[in-house]
């Protein structure tokens, strides 16, 4: 519970069942290991908050946060120092913290605590309770005999037969752990981290999760209590502060301010900022108002469009888009979130078409490394036609050299000039019948019948002479 509200600051029993302990059968053992962790001053309750209870009626649940000791205990679990871990948000607390209980919210959807299996346990005895008092609290009330005796039997009281653990449901694949997170955190546009200039902001949440490729996520949570304005502006500071350098160990090195605290993922462009909207409204009302976020935001994400000087095979430009300053800026609802968890399809890139799981949209599929591999697509592809007509063309070499080929086996010598004779040669343009062997060459064959039809003319020349002289023409002949 100290860890949980360590990095909250402020949540409900029930928020915290969910954080920490997801698996128990009700909100009753939270709230009995609050009531013992306020016995002992380390966290209190001075505020409520409504939250929607079974029936859809509105329910007042105490709002718990940490005591001055009880953030010195925290900051002694998370492993951080105690300037930090901020306040106590005892404040935030007395007046309901919507806005801190709605990040709260947003944390467990993105953590989606499995829920194990759990036993009953007893509250806190009054031993415990005594000796985690503070020295200056005062004894702890005493118990007398007669309240723990049995029944004066003379027996010893059966054991209490303990109950098998409860069955739980399944959640979504969360993201992080719960030491990966802060809140409230500093992002000096100008000034230091620990005495921020103005127009500086408080990044609602930050999530450091390298287990899951994800060094380092800056969340923004919307209620819908501000102007479109107001959240492109946020956006607008989380650039500003990402511009930020610093002097490196060299003259002239100079780092980003941001990476002395974070990590690079190494995709390039600044880190993400992921916007959660948390209250319900229509489709058409969110997203006309993340449209509205994106347009004012558009010069802080869009990045610059660089068209190649000649165009694809099919004529159409191509190029690609630097993100080098950029922010990338991710949206989604806190309703989708906590149903499909932060690695299902939830998430809307800014200037992206569809709705895509965490990986994908953070990818730039319109960058460098895209048109890159793009143009080795369609150079492979340019490569591949080649080389199918090369194979066409020696394919068809190939087939003429063996029809050649066979066509020599097949010939043979003209009976009269000795010249090679194949069965297709003819002089009527390939649609007579074929030769047989033994034939004559086509010029040799044309001969020969040039020669009979004179003879046949010389013949018949004859015979219309030796009629036309009547009986003395066929006497002389």
């Amino acid at each position: 519970m100290l860890l949980a509200l360590g990095v909250v600051k402020v949540a409900t029993a029930g928020q915290l069942r969910q954080l920490v302990l997801p698996g128990t059968a009700d909100v009753q053992t939270v709230r009995n290991a609050c009531k013992d962790l306020k016995a002992v001053g380390l966290v209190e309750s001075v505020g409520s908050a409504n939250r929607p209870g079974r029936s859809g009626r509105p329910v007042a649940e105490q709002v718990w946060n940490l005591t001055t000791a009880g953030l010195a205990a925290a900051a002694s679990e998370l492993g951080r120092l105690p300037k930090e871990m901020g306040g106590t948000a005892r404040e935030a607390a007395k007046a309901g913290a919507a806005h801190a209980l709605k990040v709260t919210d947003t944390i467990d959807a993105f953590l989606q605590s499995p829920p194990q299996p759990t036993h009953p346990i007893p509250r806190c005895s009054p031993r415990l309770v005594d000796e985690a008092r503070p020295v200056n609290a005062g004894p702890a009330p005493t118990e007398t005999p007669a309240q723990n005796a049995g029944p004066a039997t003379g027996t010893q009281p059966a054991p209490a037969v303990r109950p098998g653990p409860r069955p739980v449901s399944a959640r979504p694949r969360g993201l992080g752990t719960l030491h990966g997170w802060t809140t409230e955190v500093i992002l000096p546009v100008t000034g230091t981290f620990t005495t921020p200039g103005r127009g500086s902001l408080r990044a609602d949440a930050v999530l450091t999760a390298p287990q899951d490729q994800l060094p380092v996520l800056f969340v923004e949570v919307d209620n819908h209590t501000e102007p479109a304005a107001v959240l492109a502006d946020k956006i607008a500071r989380h650039h500003r502060f990402f511009q930020r350098t610093m002097n490196g160990h060299r003259v002239g090195d100079d780092v980003p301010l941001w990476s002395t605290r974070w990590e690079d993922s190494g995709r390039g462009g600044y880190p993400p900022v992921a916007i959660v909207f948390t209250r319900r409204v229509s489709p058409q009302v969110l997203q006309s108002r993340i449209s509205e976020v994106a347009r004012l935001s558009a010069p802080y994400w869009q990045g610059t469009w660089h068209t190649v000087p000649y165009p694809t095979a099919s004529g159409e430009p191509d190029g690609w888009r630097t993100y080098d300053f950029t922010v990338p800026v991710l949206a989604t609802t806190l309703d989708q979130l906590a149903a499909d968890g932060p690695h299902g399809p939830v998430w809307w890139r800014f200037g992206h078409d569809v709705h895509e799981v965490l990986i994908a949209a953070l990818h730039n599929p319109d960058d460098h490394r895209a048109y890159r591999q793009r143009d080795e697509q369609r150079r492979a592809a340019r490569q591949a036609a080649e080389q199918a007509r090369a194979a066409a063309k020696q394919a068809r070499r190939q087939q003429r050299k063996e029809e050649r080929r066979q066509r020599q086996e097949q010939a043979w010598p003209c009976p009269d000039c000795g010249t090679d004779v194949h069965p297709d040669d003819d002089d009527d343009g390939g649609q007579g019948d074929a030769l047989t062997p033994g034939a004559q060459c086509p010029p040799c064959r044309s001969e020969r019948e040039r020669l009979d039809r004179e003879r046949a003319e010389a013949e018949a020349q004859w015979q219309r002479e030796r009629r036309a002289n009547g009986l003395f023409g066929w006497l002389r002949g």
